[in-house]
């Protein structure tokens, strides 16, 4: 069971998704940026490796302007040697990473304009893990996306637009359940048709939901991933006191986790854990000790 947090660790004076204006793009400044990116990148990779927080969520930034047509540059090829510095560090670690295209990123809306620069942004997506030359333990999380007051065929759109999809593509992608649209109970319709991995949230669960407990949820979920696939991503959070409802936490309440942690332990899955909790690194570390106590 690994731990892990997401993109940035808010205690480093480097991030890795330093970007730039399109207007200013040219090649030199996008070799200066992607430079400076994979260099924080393995600062953070070191970090985590040092912490045993073996779980991490790349930024989608890390390749300024990945997935847009002004991006021609064969990244992968000119930055070989530190994708492979990289690569090196994940494998000795046995590391897990994920990444997670943002809220646009929607295969299953009406308009095709918007389908193609969603599939542009995974390709992008799995041409940075292919280029960690990582296998398909690797994965690449969305949401099923919107319903246009239609569900059903919404559903069916993206079973239709995942079925076109590259094997590459295919082999990485995995659907999460979120808190307004799409149920664990939905994402395993969808799953029926195409064997999608499913990544169960527990904050999202708990906003939306068919009745089933959260233990029942985990259990099914976990029965979506396949032996290639690796063991069972999750993520976690706590509900953020007196906010609107699905508002990730601040800070992880430790006595919270230690409960999923024993729901977990009752369902005897082994999981790997990803903390969708804003203060990064400094709750990784609670939920570390809580886990090896």
């Amino acid at each position: 069971m690994k731990i892990g947090y997401p993109c940035i660790h808010d205690a480093f004076d480097c991030r890795p998704s330093r970007t730039f204006r399109l207007a200013n793009y040219s090649q030199e400044y996008l070799i200066e940026k992607i430079s400076g990116n994979l260099d924080c990148l393995e600062k953070i990779l070191l970090w985590n490796v040092e912490h045993d927080l073996l779980f991490f969520r790349i930024t989608s930034d890390l390749i300024p302007f990945g997935s847009h047509p002004v991006h021609d540059f064969d990244f992968a090829t000119y930055f070989r040697d530190k994708f492979t510095t990289l690569r090196e560090i994940i494998s000795a670690s046995d590391m897990r990473i994920s990444m997670h295209p943002g809220q646009y990123t929607l295969l299953n809306a009406k308009d095709e304009e918007v389908v193609g620069r969603a599939v542009a942004d995974l390709e992008y997506h799995a041409d940075v893990l292919d280029a960690l030359g990582l296998d398909g333990r690797h994965k690449i999380q969305i949401h099923v996306g919107g319903v246009y007051g239609d569900k059903p065929a919404a559903m069916e759109r993206f079973i239709s637009q995942y079925q076109k999809l590259p094997e590459r593509i295919q082999d990485r992608l995995v659907i999460e359940n979120d808190d307004v649209s799409y149920s664990v109970a939905d994402c395993l319709e969808i799953h029926k048709e195409i064997g999608i991995p499913i990544i169960f949230d527990n904050l999202h669960h708990a906003c939306l939901h068919e009745g089933e407990d959260e233990k029942a949820a985990l259990q099914e979920v976990a029965e979506t991933w396949k032996k290639e696939d690796g063991i069972p991503m999750i993520d976690y959070s706590d509900q953020e006191p007196e906010e609107r409802k699905g508002k990730h936490r601040t800070h992880i309440d430790v006595n919270h986790f230690r409960e999923f942690l024993r729901t977990i332990r009752e369902t005897r899955l082994d999981v790997d854990i990803m903390l969708e909790i804003k203060d990064k690194e400094k709750s990784a570390l609670l939920a570390r000790k809580a886990l090896d106590e």
